[in-house]
């Protein structure tokens, strides 16, 4: 069985005990979800429409590499888009989706990004804020 086939697997089967498998705020202020937006729809500095779509009528190009960001408050708790963002690989050890606060054991980093998060924690709280009202 493939490695990502088994983490799915386990993932439906944590899911059906009641774990949340999500992670903890990492700031002690709530995220701004138009803060968030602006970030997820950036060409800058979140980079998220290359590989997901989403509600962002204006953005003429988005990706379809990664699920559809459509309702993915509704799927997802705060906790879980948190833990998803901060380091996808946990959930899924074969996702091209980058760690955007992990910054240990990583593999083909940028010289400037080396130690260092791609979005601050404040930047993942708005990022979280936003993809929750996706509902």
């Amino acid at each position: 069985m493939r490695l990502a086939a088994l983490a799915a697997l386990v993932l439906f089967v944590l899911r059906a005990a009641g774990a949340d498998d999500g992670a903890a705020a990492l700031t002690a202020a709530k995220g701004d979800p138009a803060r968030g937006r602006a970030i997820v729809a950036s060409r800058q500095v979140g980079l998220c429409l290359l590989c997901h779509r989403g509600p962002f009528p204006e953005e003429r190009f988005q990706g379809t590499l990664a699920p559809d960001l459509s309702g993915i408050g509704a799927r997802l708790s705060e906790s879980q888009l948190r833990a998803r963002i901060v380091d996808p690989a946990r959930f899924n050890p074969e996702t091209i989706m980058p760690a955007y606060f992990r910054t240990e054991g990583l593999a083909r980093v940028a010289p400037s990004f080396k130690g260092r998060p791609i979005l601050s924690a404040g930047q993942i709280e708005d990022v979280v804020a936003f993809l929750a009202t996706l509902k």
